[in-house]
């Protein structure tokens, strides 16, 4: 059987497949029908489009046999045009010029789409193979439509190349992978091995990309009118759920062990029988999680900063910011001698931040775009954003200190007002992807006790959302299957694995790479001083290629700022 095979966005497809199904409910529905055939002739399918006078005509007087005629045609067209398949997973390849789903674009401000741009280009004189991994977007309901999520697999130029490559794909969830295969070419990992991304489902390059921007105009709002933001954020994730709907985008489908399919059979169809699996953050439990499901073509693993998925990040992420914000403290108490304005600095930190905890504040300010300032309130919580943002942050961090002393003081507008402005100026709330996968990860499975047991020891974050997505929004989106309890519980494994992380990570605290030590013993740690959350920057990069060439072998490192056990 033919199929025509082609790399463009689907959303044509699904206008084209909308329309005959209200011109079957309806008869005004052939107008939808018409401009999905006119939309997939613009995309060089074969498919008529009549005349704006011929259109009415039909629309009118079109009878019950030449709809069901129509119907007919339609179906013998999806087998040719929409390349359905009985489910099996298939790659398409085609050229790395990927854009964004054209669909969550529209979804934003006009002003706003100009900054959703294609993925930059990659170096031209490495050879790289893209395409598409087309998969079901329900592995688990028979029959579910197809999605593609895009590959690039970028060629060493080495002829005496290792023949297992190093595969990659973000944390987050919801982070997009392939700008790390557009570096990969200045990346050390280049020079021997050949390098592989791919995009997750639901995330910028795949199609479909679960964006909807009515959660951030939710939040924004709520600011603009001093209204509950906790209230706005459950509102704008029912508008976000109810749109992408409407796309007709099945929401239960987009979770870890789906993707964890998703990357064994794109190794599969590659014909990959030896494999360096790399990914940080959600993504190292991720491949924790690719390992467990099937070890054969495993030969290492390299995690930074893992988030392993049998950790309760919900219960645990409050406190690890805390221990990390500790070591901070530890690191500055160090200068009190030379400057006591660090005196105490933890103490006091508690003390301020529990004293403030149920005060509202307000700040004047002028949304970007606009000529009157308005009155906004805020409360400890995004005093709180404050310090975790800056955190994460490397640079930001060697000045948190000195921040942190000037929201004691009440010096709040320089900080709050770079925060309004990160509000009011981007989209930064969380995808459909993201809450979906912490959904059915992270949610589904964590302990409200355990959570509230945290207020009773650090009153000041009760109420404080760490986490972007929560169970509220959880409770609210009512779209995610929860992933096997396999997938939850840890497992043994004698692969190699590289482990890595910051000292002062807020997020997933050096604790994790100890607790995926235990159950992987041929694993090897390294802890950065004074780093953060991601740390394969070029000190662990070096150490990372020493690592792929013997995975067995201990590597000692001479730095005193990365202490390997």
């Amino acid at each position: 059987m033919f199929r025509r095979r082609f790399c463009k966005e689907f959303n044509i497809r699904q206008q084209f497949l909308a329309g005959v199904i209200e011109m079957i409910k309806a008869p005004y529905g052939f107008k939808y029908f018409l401009q999905g055939a006119a939309l997939i002739k613009y995309s060089k399918m074969s498919v008529f489009y009549p005349s704006r006078q011929l259109s009415h005509f039909y629309l009118y007087y079109m009878t019950g046999i030449f709809k069901i005629t129509l119907l007919a045609a339609f179906l013998s067209f999806n087998v040719v045009a929409f390349g359905q398949t009985n489910g099996q997973a298939r790659i398409e390849p085609c050229s790395c010029s990927f854009k964004i789903d054209q669909e969550a674009i529209e979804s934003f401000p006009p002003a706003y789409r100009d900054r959703l741009s294609p993925l930059d280009r990659i170096d031209s004189s490495f050879k790289a193979d893209c395409g598409y991994l087309i998969v079901p977007e329900n592995r688990l309901r028979k029959g579910s439509r197809m999605i593609k999520l895009p590959y690039i697999i970028v060629r060493s130029k080495n002829p005496a190349k290792h023949k297992d490559p190093v595969f990659f794909t973000a944390g987050g969830p919801g982070g997009s992978s392939l700008g790390w295969a557009v570096n990969s070419t200045r990346s050390v990992l280049i020079e021997d091995r050949d390098c592989i991304a791919l995009e997750q489902r639901g995330t910028r390059y795949a199609l479909p990309y679960l964006r909807s921007s009515e959660l951030d105009h939710a939040i924004k709002d709520a600011y603009r009118h001093n209204r509950n933001v906790d209230s706005a954020v459950l509102v704008g994730v029912k508008q976000v759920k109810k749109s992408l709907e409407k796309r007709g985008i099945d929401l239960s489908g987009y979770n870890t062990d789906a993707t964890v399919a998703d990357i064994h059979d794109l190794l599969s169809l590659l014909k990959i029988d030896s494999v360096n699996l790399f990914g940080g953050s959600y993504s190292g439990g991720l491949m924790l999680a690719v390992l467990q499901k099937d070890p054969t073509r495993i030969r290492s693993l390299a995690l930074d900063s893992p988030l392993p998925t049998f950790v309760p990040i919900d219960e645990d992420e409050p406190v690890n910011f805390r221990e990390a914000l500790n070591i901070l403290f530890r690191h500055v108490e160090k200068d009190s001698a030379v400057s006591p304005v660090y005196e105490h600095l933890e103490d006091r930190f508690d003390s301020y931040f529990t004293s403030i905890k149920d005060s509202i504040f307000h700040q004047r300010y002028l949304e970007p775009g606009t000529k009157d300032s308005i009155s906004i309130a805020y409360t400890k919580n995004e005093l709180l954003e404050i310090v975790v943002q800056q955190l994460y942050d490397d640079r930001a961090r060697r000045h948190l200190a000195y921040v942190i002393t000037e929201i004691m003081a009440g010096r709040h507008n320089p900080y709050i007002t770079e925060k309004f402005n990160n509000i009011f100026r981007f989209y930064n709330a969380p995808d459909g992807m993201r809450i979906s996968v912490y959904c059915s990860d992270q949610t589904a499975y964590h302990s409200e006790k355990v959570i509230k047991e945290i207020a009773n020891i650090y009153p000041y974050l009760a109420g404080y959302h760490i986490n972007d997505t929560y169970k509220a929004m959880c409770d609210c989106w009512k779209s995610s299957h929860p992933i096997s309890k396999d997938t939850r519980q840890g497992f043994y494994s004698l692969k190699p694995v590289l482990l890595a992380d910051g000292e002062m990570d807020p997020a997933c605290r050096p604790l994790y790479i100890d607790r995926i030590s235990h159950y992987m013993p041929n694993s090897q740690r390294f802890l950065l001083i004074n780093k953060g959350h991601g740390v394969f920057g070029s000190k662990m990069m070096t150490i990372y290629r020493a690592f792929l060439d013997e995975p067995m072998k201990k590597i000692v490192s001479t730095d005193p700022a990365v202490i390997g056990y």
